[in-house]
């Protein structure tokens, strides 16, 4: 555990739109959990444009930064270093401002979803599906390139959206097999499906949700539960959401903030839960 200091240490979350994050709820619930009285986690809305001046005025408290839409792609021209998971998916959501003035670009998600997984009892899959194939079907991809032992079959509105799946998959080492949207139901056979589509997106594929399902991993989470998993339960498959993700990655930030290692994943949870109602 880090020494204690009575000097103000500060983090945040920037992105465009940042009114809904629950980041500052986890993150600072965290703090009030281990007593690191000292420790202060904010949001700011900020786009692309106020990205280079916003990183350029941190001062010395300054200890961390979690990145959404808008800026993951945009901080990494401005960074001193990426680590390999990050780049694996040419993604950053976390900067650590180390006492040197570096700033290191990470990707917690990829961690954070397989360590969700694993809390759950999902540590390998011979075969997964992926409905959607945005920026967190990437992500999605990494972590499944550490648990999937076969294929990856992935649902795409597109033939370019296609083409970008299987070059992710030839980037991450993972076999990839895209199919088109028409044809998602299919992705219920597979052991382990990641619904990373916006809210709605698969409102459609909720009476075709076969008896026997395996495991959800829904990355919506407001409202939840979203009537895809909701049909899911119903079907008595495991469910995760996208808070289960939001907690877990942000255990991995905090840790890299902070330097703390002592748990804080039901504080964050907690936090998570009562913020959404």
């Amino acid at each position: 555990m880090p020494a204690r200091s009575t000097d103000v240490r500060r983090a945040a979350v920037l992105g465009s739109p940042i009114a809904h994050s629950l980041s500052p709820q986890l993150h600072n619930a965290a703090y009030r959990a281990l007593g690191l009285d000292e420790w202060r986690y904010d949001r700011f809305e900020t786009d692309e444009a106020a990205l280079p001046a916003f990183l350029a005025g941190l001062g010395p408290e300054w200890a961390g930064l979690s990145l959404t839409m808008p800026l993951k792609r945009a901080v990494i021209p401005l960074l001193d270093e990426i680590t390999e998971t990050a780049r694996s998916v040419e993604a950053v959501n976390t900067v650590v401002l180390r006492a040197d003035g570096r700033k290191v670009g990470d990707n917690t998600d990829i961690p954070g979803l397989i360590a969700a997984l694993h809390e759950r009892g999902v540590e390998k899959v011979e075969s997964a599906a992926i409905l959607g194939a945005g920026a967190t079907a990437s992500s999605a991809l990494a972590a499944l390139s550490r648990i999937c032992t076969g294929e990856v079959v992935t649902y795409v509105r597109s033939e370019q959206r296609a083409d970008e799946m299987r070059g992710w998959g030839e980037r991450l080492g993972v076999r990839v097999r895209t199919a088109d949207w028409s044809e998602a139901t299919a992705a219920f056979e597979a052991p382990l499906v990641i619904a990373t589509t916006p809210k709605g997106g698969t409102d459609h594929l909720v009476e075709t949700v076969p008896e026997s399902v395996g495991t959800l991993f829904d990355v919506l989470y407001d409202p939840w539960p979203t009537p895809l998993a909701a049909a899911w339960e119903r079907r008595g498959g495991a469910v995760l959401s996208g808070l289960d993700l939001l907690v877990h990655q942000a255990v991995f930030q905090f840790e890299q903030f902070t330097g703390d290692t002592r748990p804080v994943l039901s504080a964050m949870r907690e936090a998570g839960v009562k913020a959404l109602g």
